[in-house]
């Protein structure tokens, strides 16, 4: 049994979507990060990043949503959540790597500035520029990235649970999805698959 660590409307939405998805058996634990237990002994020797998502496996522990979404792609390839054709699979993880690099980095800026500084005035600045930045990635998203009706055309994949969370990023972050036609109908599709509908209660996102 693989055993998931998830921490409730984090980026683990993805990971845990993709484990429904595939039927997977695993044991889902909760992390509160809010209070702390990121930080706890017993996390730390599962995740010495302090951070979630985490999926422990028979071979060890796999760390980092883009590795997550790969694995569990890879081991249920009957699925059919990530292209075997090279070109489109790595087409797959330029995707998830600018949403992972960039958006999320943007988006974390507003809630984790002390990552990067800890001068009042810069961390300001940080926080004011986040919606200015994550309308950027949106925009760009829409138009150079999205091929429609899923992420990479007509086969749903890894990319769609995760371009989710990045949409719920953006209506949090101030972004108006209004004038993102394909994020927002991308969003309306994947609120209707069972799986998606599973975890977004049990994130509480309902």
């Amino acid at each position: 049994m693989l055993k998931f660590f998830f921490a409730k409307k984090s980026c683990a939405f993805a990971s845990h979507v993709a484990l429904e998805e595939v039927q997977a058996n695993y044991e889902a634990i909760q992390i509160n990060l809010e209070a702390g237990e990121q930080h706890s002994e017993s996390f730390i020797k599962v995740n010495p990043k302090k951070r979630v998502p985490a999926l422990v496996t028979p071979n060890g522990t796999i760390t980092e949503t883009i590795a997550i979404l790969q694995f569990i792609s890879s081991m249920y390839p009957e699925k059919k959540l990530m292209p075997t054709d090279p070109f489109l699979q790595a087409e797959a993880q330029s995707f998830n790597s600018y949403l992972a690099s960039t958006v999320h980095v943007a988006h974390a800026h507003k809630h984790r500035g002390l990552r990067w500084t800890r001068d009042k005035v810069a961390l300001d600045s940080l926080t004011t520029h986040v919606t200015e930045n994550m309308d950027a990635c949106a925009k760009f998203i829409e138009y150079n990235l999205f091929k429609g009706p899923w992420v990479l055309g007509k086969r749903y994949s890894v990319c769609d649970p995760y371009l989710a969370v990045i949409t719920r990023w953006f209506k949090e972050d101030g972004v108006n999805l209004k004038q993102y036609q394909a994020i927002t109908e991308h969003n309306n599709l994947i609120g209707t698959r069972p799986a998606v509908q599973t975890v977004l209660k049990l994130h509480d996102l309902t």
